[in-house]
């Protein structure tokens, strides 16, 4: 049995590793909502008042993010949140598309009814969404869509990876959603549950595959055109 003295500074550690996970995700919430910018610096100390927790905890919380791909650390300059290129995003935009083709063979071959009916009430809400101009509701439901599909894959490794890529290609697309390119997502969303309830492998993993890199096209246009 461990003594109280060996007991201590394990609790001590599981709440510094509790902590720092409630820092990494309020942190990683203001770098994805937009509120913390590409090459904002991020103080150890101003965190630690801020959030009333010591620094340990923190600096624990900028280790994960940097693993994470969110932030980047500076030798004798300190933390900074990542900045993420056009050239990288367009590469990201590439690695899902990949991705997303595997996805969406594979649901075309394994899901039921009710599955494909939980992809069709979200695509739903996407084109009502469009209509209304809610960008908000789009959004939100857009990452839950891809989310579950990435679920319903059952590759936990897969999901790790790719949510890796979505959240750095987030810091990259904060730019407001437009009327039009809203509907545009919400037909190729259309187009993707219909052909995985069709159940032709082919067909749904490149409706998966040319709706990303139709993505990844407009992105590079709009941007070149700015």
């Amino acid at each position: 049995m461990n003594s109280p003295r060996q007991i201590q500074p394990l609790i001590a550690q599981l709440q510094c590793n509790s902590l720092a996970s409630l820092v990494q995700a309020h942190i990683e919430q203001q770098i994805l909502s937009g509120a913390l910018k590409g090459g904002d610096k991020l103080t150890e100390q101003l965190l630690a008042e801020q959030l009333g927790v010591s620094r340990a905890p923190v600096r624990e919380a900028f280790r994960m993010l940097e693993e994470a791909g969110l932030v980047r650390t500076e030798k004798n300059r300190g933390v900074f949140v990542r900045a993420v290129s056009l050239e990288e995003a367009l590469e990201i935009f590439e690695l899902r598309a990949m991705m997303d083709q595997y996805v969406g063979r594979k649901l075309a071959q394994t899901l039921g009814a009710p599955e494909i009916r939980e992809l069709r009430r979200m695509a739903d809400t996407m084109e009502q969404a469009a209509k209304s101009d809610d960008a908000a509701l789009f959004h939100e439901t857009n990452l839950a869509f891809h989310d579950r599909m990435l679920e319903l894959s059952g590759n936990a490794k897969l999901c790790a990876v790719y949510r890796k890529l979505t959240k750095e290609l987030t810091m990259f697309r904060r730019q407001n959603l437009s009327h039009e390119s809203m509907a545009i997502y919400a037909r190729e969303h259309r187009q993707i549950v219909k052909a995985i309830a069709s159940g032709d492998a082919e067909a749904a993993g490149q409706a998966m595959f040319e709706h990303v890199m139709n993505s990844r096209e407009r992105t590079r246009k709009r941007l070149a055109s700015a």
